[in-house]
């Protein structure tokens, strides 16, 4: 990691807590590739943005979304502006490409937020649910791969990492830390 990508991970927050609730123009959703909802932080969203999303995911053309891309739609009962779903790779052992496709989907989430002026997104932990990815491994790619695009994007100007366990929180916050030097 460069110095330009270390400063700019102070741009970064790790906080505990859920993100249904933040006061921030995007958050992005862990979704599954039918973007219609599921359990997890994807369910989370839905009952907390109300039907309207439901709907308006249905309505996206082409309909669902690939892994490690991202699509967007408004975020209706949300107090954020934007929902940014994107899809996550499931960890098979590290061997199939799930670091590069991880890394995607923070690249793409962020890429969709810029060009729509959202100064401040939250993010979850992407694939480190039900998608089984080692958070210690996921923390380290979310990081850099935020870090990265910071380091040359001037309209994104804090992103939080809204994670919903302590043991996750910590990681993240150790592993940012270390990152920092």
């Amino acid at each position: 990691m460069n110095d330009r990508e270390k400063e700019s991970l102070r741009r970064v927050v790790c906080q505990k807590g859920d993100i249904t609730c933040c006061q921030v123009e995007a958050i992005v959703n862990a979704a599954n590739p039918s973007l219609l909802g599921g359990g997890g932080v994807d369910g989370a969203i839905h009952r907390a943005a109300g039907p309207q999303l439901l709907d308006a995911c249905r309505k996206l053309q082409p309909p669902g979304c690939k892994t490690g891309f991202a699509r967007l739609t408004p975020g209706f009962g949300l107090e954020a502006s934007f929902v940014i779903h994107t899809v996550g790779p499931i960890h098979r052992g590290g061997d199939h490409g799930e670091a590069s496709l991880l890394a995607s989907c923070y690249k793409e989430s962020l890429t969709i937020a810029a060009k729509k002026g959202v100064r401040t997104i939250a993010f979850p932990a992407i694939s480190c649910g039900i998608y089984g990815y080692p958070i210690p491994v996921a923390a380290e790619i979310a990081l850099t791969s935020i870090a990265s695009f910071l380091a040359r994007d001037e309209v994104v100007e804090t992103v939080f990492m809204v994670l919903f366990s302590d043991d996750t929180h910590r990681v993240f916050m150790d592993t940012q830390r270390r990152l920092q030097g």
